[in-house]
């Protein structure tokens, strides 16, 4: 939140708000099952696992362990561009 409030010159209080907001409706959009864009780096989306078995790895004893849904993150060509030193 400090380097945003800086380079925008607004108060750290009024940024962790507004970034809060922000989090709060991605995180809306994407619990419904939507997918968010957010152009020039990246997109959040919802996906599916299978259950599966598992092994704790000091006893060797299977688990099962359930299904559950995950966010999925997919970085923009732009961000990538960046990463990558391009």
């Amino acid at each position: 939140m400090d380097a945003v409030a800086a380079a925008t010159g607004e108060s750290k209080a009024a940024m962790g708000e507004t970034i809060d907001a922000v989090i709060a409706a991605i995180t809306g959009e994407v619990t419904k099952g939507k997918t968010v864009q957010l152009i020039g780096f990246g997109s959040l989306t919802t996906g599916a696992r299978a259950a599966r078995v598992g092994r704790i790895p000091g006893t060797g004893a299977e688990i099962q362990i359930p299904a559950a849904e995950t966010v999925k993150f997919t970085a923009g060509k732009a961000f990538k561009d960046v990463v990558n030193g391009g």
